[in-house]
């Protein structure tokens, strides 16, 4: 073992597992490598428990080594690559349910619990968290809160920061700190919850979290319906100021439209989840304005609407080919009909936030849709990409006028910089 392993091994419990890198399976080796540009790491530290988390990052704050905190490794490659981290730390085995409130509609976990593991153990209460992230199957509420990855349901319970109501996380010096609380009236503290939601594991690892819960509803129904640009643009518009309460509503150009089998146009997908009733009514109504702009409404129930949202999320999740970017794009959600057809690839963007996932083919389409975006006040963040063609762009294309305030905030909360370096816009 190198002198760090012997040195961490010696100051961690027996029950931490600590793995040199050359013991790593190449396979292993291979993937976690996507995520890292110069020198490979030394080891992998799993704690088993947060205080050994804090000694782990005490430890590294003192020698000056640098970390890489992840939980599954699901979004590990998103973002910048990280430069020569010594220490991989991954935090899948601080998975523990802390305190379920159903009363309260609450509950705490450890970071490093996965969303499908959590989702199994809320079924029983008639409970669910609304987050629909990539590789859903993977993904921990740790990596899911670092990335602000929430997905399609977006549009009825808002994005990840809108649905976390306190966490705790590791400083620098190894102390655990705490914001927020464990209802969902919370007025305690600064309100870090939102600094840290997609901060990318730049500001401290995350150790605990505490969410709010909604009741599942066993009643759905989705609806495609496709028309031109510009009449589902309209279509879009007219719902978004209606009294319509889907809880997905995403636009998807016409690739995409095509991969999941539904034609070549550009589309609206729409769910709606509720008493048979409001599904039925709101359904019609959608039908009947998309009617009046010439676009085509077909309706997705039971086995059909399951085989629809497996192949939606197969589509979408299915970015790791070679060649391909995968990435955040955020516009208005009055220019969506100004995009949406010159994607050269996969897109779906929510109708309400301009909010979405996009999957492009080549790098000229990427430097038009970014430019295209960044004329109409909108994004365009590579999220991945080979490494070879990451080292060539800026990630995260971000313009605006706050880097000076984040390199403020990065100096405050990690003024050694151990944590995830130059992962973040501007190599923060």
């Amino acid at each position: 073992m190198t002198a760090i392993a012997v040195q961490i091994t010696s100051i961690l419990p027996p029950d931490t597992t600590v793995i040199a890198w050359p013991q790593v399976p190449k396979e292993e080796q291979e993937r976690l490598s996507r995520a890292i540009r110069g020198k490979s790491p030394e080891i992998i530290v799993y704690p088993a428990n947060t205080a050994a988390l804090a000694s782990l990052v005490r430890f590294a704050n003192e020698n000056r080594l640098s970390l890489l905190a992840y939980g599954q490794g699901s979004k590990l490659d998103w973002g910048g690559l990280v430069e020569s981290p010594e220490i991989l730390v991954s935090t899948q085995n601080l998975n523990r349910i802390i305190d379920h409130a159903r009363g309260d509609l609450t509950i705490t976990v450890e970071a490093g619990l996965k969303l499908a593991d959590l989702q199994t153990f809320l079924a029983p209460s008639g409970q669910f968290i609304p987050l629909d992230p990539s590789y859903a199957h993977n993904a921990t509420i740790g990596g899911i809160m670092a990335t602000a990855d929430a997905g399609t349901w977006r549009q009825r319970y808002g994005g990840v920061r809108d649905l976390i109501l306190g966490f705790s996380f590791i400083r620098h010096d190894g102390e655990i700190a705490k914001a927020g609380g464990r209802v969902v009236k919370n007025v305690a503290g600064y309100d870090m919850m939102k600094l840290f939601t997609g901060s990318y594991g730049t500001l401290g690892i995350i150790d605990q979290i505490t969410l709010r819960l909604y009741p599942e509803t066993a009643n759905s129904e989705t609806l495609i319906i496709t028309g031109n640009s510009e009449n589902i643009s309209k279509l879009s518009q007219v719902i978004r100021q209606s009294a319509l309460t889907p809880t997905v509503a995403e636009c998807l150009n016409p690739e995409m439209t095509q991969a999941l089998g539904l034609g070549e146009k550009v589309a609206l997908l729409l769910r709606f989840q509720s008493i048979p009733e409001s599904i039925s009514e709101q359904s019609q109504q959608v039908s009947y304005l998309g009617q009046q702009l010439d676009c085509q409404t077909n309706y997705y129930r039971d086995e059909a609407e399951v085989s629809l949202w497996q192949r939606y999320r197969k589509t979408i999740d299915n970015y790791d080919q070679e060649g391909n970017f995968f990435g955040k794009i955020g516009l208005l959600p009055s220019n969506l009909a100004l995009v949406i057809d010159q994607i050269n690839g996969l897109a779906s963007i929510n109708i309400s936030s301009g909010v979405g996932k996009v999957i492009l083919k080549s790098e000229e389409n990427l430097d038009k849709i970014r430019s295209l975006c960044s004329a109409n006040q909108g994004y365009l963040t590579v999220l991945t990409a080979p490494p070879s063609l990451k080292e060539k762009i800026e990630p995260w294309g971000y313009t605006g006028n706050a880097i000076t305030m984040m390199k403020t905030l990065k100096t405050k909360f990690d003024p050694h910089g151990i944590f995830s370096p130059e992962r973040f816009l501007n190599k923060i």
